[in-house]
This record gives structure tokens, C-alpha cells and sequence, in this order.
């Protein structure tokens, strides 16, 4: 089954990821690695009480990572679109960051 990730900054500024390798990776590996990913990219929570969604930390870490990330650092590209499959349970992501979505 392919398995996709699509990251949406503005209409000219889309990255489509392949995911390979995702077998391999629990869910809760997954989730480590974006909750890692999050702290270690000074992400702030959405909401006054402090709970993140995994929804909102994929949407909070890609704005952080920006499109140079995206498009410059292969290993965290990859990285991330495996760990946001496997941690939403998608075969098919798409992150829109500028209208701060995710769609199946």
C-alpha cells in the first residue's frame, strides 16, 4: 500500500513525501519521535491547558520546521512523514500549515 505525506505552506510551497519504511515503526515510537521532535523545536500548545492532539503537534511542528527544512534535511522529511503515518493511522496525510489542517 503507498503511503503519502503532503506538506502545504502556501499554494506555490507543497512537498510530497513518500513513506517508506513504515512497517517498521510502532505507533508509539512514532508519537516519541513527534513529541521529541516538538519540545526540541520549541513548539507552543494551541490551547491554554497544555494537551496537544498528536493533530496539533504535526501541524505545530511542521510550521516550526518550515519549508527550508522540508526541502533541505532529507532525514527529517522522511522522518516525519513515517512517524505522522503511523502515528495517525493514515495512509494518506495532507498538512496544510497555512490553513493549519490535516485531511486524510
Amino acid at each position: 500500500m503507498r503511503q503519502d505525506v503532503f506538506v502545504s505552506f502556501d499554494a506555490r510551497t507543497e512537498f510530497e513525501i513518500p513513506v517508506h519504511g513504515a512497517a517498521g515503526l510502532a505507533a508509539d515510537e512514532a508519537r516519541r519521535w513527534l513529541d521529541q521532535q516538538y519540545v526540541a523545536n520549541d513548539c507552543e500548545p494551541l490551547r491554554a491547558s497544555g494537551k496537544v492532539l498528536t493533530a496539533e503537534k504535526v501541524l505545530a511542528l511542521a510550521d516550526a520546521a518550515g519549508p527550508a527544512r522540508f526541502r533541505d534535511d532529507a532525514e527529517f522529511r522522511e522522518a516525519f512523514a513515517r512517524a505522522v503515518v503511523v502515528a495517525l493511522g493514515q495512509a494518506v496525510v495532507r498538512v496544510d500549515v497555512g490553513g493549519r489542517t490535516l485531511t486524510y
